[in-house]
């Protein structure tokens, strides 16, 4: 067998889960409430948002937040701060995939 198969945890309640932690890519799963979501931290990789149920509520450096529906894949860049919140009743779904990985990025980008 050649393929790998990697499992998520399908919940209603608060989670944030690593499922891929490897040198090319890390991918996380999260589910938040309303209210529920990330400390302000800035973007380690180039990150890409996806949204799976729900409205995600992103704010990035001074901007307002910025909606995102279900469906949608938002890219943020490398370095920028942000706020990772659900501000709607409906639960919220997302998958978190940075690429390269952090330890990649900061290995392609040194001086």
């Amino acid at each position: 067998m050649y393929e790998k198969c990697y499992e998520f945890h399908h919940s209603e309640d608060y989670l944030v889960e690593k499922i891929i932690q490897d040198e090319d890519v890390h991918v996380n799963h999260m589910i938040f409430k309303q209210h529920e979501g990330l400390p302000t931290h800035k973007s380690n990789s180039s990150v890409y948002m996806i949204v799976i149920r729900g409205i995600l509520s992103l704010k990035l450096e001074e901007q307002d937040f910025h909606e995102y529906s279900s469906g949608c894949i938002v890219n943020i860049p490398f370095g920028l701060r942000m706020d990772v919140n659900n501000l709607h009743e409906e639960t919220l779904e997302l998958f978190v995939l940075k690429a390269p990985s952090p330890e990649k990025w900061k290995e392609n980008h040194q001086e």
